[in-house]
């Protein structure tokens, strides 16, 4: 894929908003978890159901685009898929019956996946995808923030339908940056010629790196609250410490955006991916508060602040746009897989430290998994190929 020379702000903020916007509603799970709960009377079963759709849709929007990113002007894309997003939160807002919503969040969050993949596809073209990538981060995890503080207000005086109208309106206000998407990653006769640029080995090992990455780091953050109770805390402290750990998860993008390619990438995934098993180890044995904060606050920070370099290893194995979409499924993947697994072995072994031994020897694994997946030359450099 050839990169632009310089990245115009309008694509930017085009990468950057619509990223944001198109996953709020699994974001911000915890607030619209509690409203349908108490204003729709849904049990937790059904609950999950509805987050499984939307998640399942957001992943399950690869399958299309592996033929219309190839073949469908990537700005007429967006503008649909925009289109569609908007339409989909109006009609959310004024759903009556719980298949009808079910129905509509699966059909909305098919077009925020496209978007997704739009956005990941993009910022691969970009002439510093690790800083793009920091950035695109970090406004999912801003949003998301800004979401869990306003929403139980609004839902209080306005109710469910003000959350998808909230949505529906600031997709209405991105929607003119669909213009600022490149037009496509190239021609359909080259996409139809050519293949992968990096040898199919390289490009599995970068796929299993982000898989393992996803399901380890799901796998821990879904039970990190329930390790917190296991060793005592009361509810209170254990929310102070994941509250300060998302404002520590957008400074570890902010930080991986800052730094983008200036520095060599190597060393970035080294440290990233080993603080993240060093902080999955310090939850080990029912750790008091001071030892549980730590974890958690260096565990967020590091996991948003390597995703960046993750997804820029990735940019450089793909010359077609067809890898940083099947990434999407990826991820969509390995968030399903993760408290899936983790579950199981949480059940099996009584306790949580099967699963957190497990889940460090899977971040090691998915560290090798990248670093082998990249150029002997850029892991040695990797500004250098810049």
């Amino acid at each position: 894929m050839a990169r632009s020379p310089s990245t115009p702000p309008a694509l930017l903020a085009a990468i950057v908003l619509f990223a944001a916007i198109t996953p709020a509603v699994l974001m911000t799970a915890p607030a619209l978890a509690a409203q349908l709960a108490s204003q729709w009377q849904l049990s937790p079963g059904q609950i999950g159901d509805l987050f499984s759709a939307e998640l399942g849709a957001m992943s399950l929007a690869t399958l299309p685009a592996i033929w219309w990113l190839k073949r469908v002007n990537w700005r007429l894309a967006a503008l649909l898929a925009g289109t569609l997003f908007v339409t989909g939160n109006l009609a959310s807002a004024w759903a009556e019956g719980y298949t009808t919503l079910v129905i509509l969040r699966f059909l909305t969050a098919l077009a925020g996946g496209s978007l997704m993949i739009l956005c990941l596809s993009s910022a691969a073209t970009t002439d510093n995808p690790s800083r793009v990538y920091g950035l695109w981060v970090m406004g999912q995890l801003v949003l998301g923030a800004i979401g869990l503080a306003l929403l139980p207000k609004l839902f209080a005086s306005q109710g469910l339908a003000s959350g998808y109208l909230l949505l529906a309106a600031l997709g209405l206000l991105v929607l003119p940056l669909a213009r600022a998407f490149p037009s496509g990653a190239q021609s359909p006769a080259q996409a139809r010629s050519e293949d992968y640029g990096a040898p199919p080995l390289r490009v599995g090992l970068g796929i299993l790196g982000l898989l393992g990455f996803y399901i380890a780091l799901s796998g821990v953050w879904t039970f990190i609250g329930a390790m917190g109770e296991s060793a005592g805390l009361d509810a209170q402290a254990n929310g102070n410490v994941l509250a300060i750990a998302t404002l520590m998860g957008i400074l570890g993008a902010v930080i991986a955006a800052v730094i983008g390619e200036r520095l060599p990438r190597v060393p970035s995934l080294w440290l990233g991916f080993g603080l993240m098993a060093l902080s999955t180890l310090l939850l080990l044995g029912q750790p008091q508060l001071a030892r549980f904060a730590i974890a958690a606050l260096v565990f967020k920070f590091t996991w948003t602040y390597v995703l960046p370099f993750i997804l820029a290893s990735l940019a450089d194995l793909d010359p077609s746009g067809r890898l940083m979409n099947l990434s999407n499924l990826v991820i969509g993947g390995g968030l399903a897989l993760g408290p899936a697994l983790a579950g199981r072995l949480i059940e099996r072994q009584g306790g949580f430290d099967g699963l957190l031994l497990a889940a460090a020897v899977i971040t090691l694994l998915s560290l090798l998994a990248v670093l082998g997946s990249r150029e002997r030359g850029r892991a040695v450099a990797s500004f250098d190929s810049h």
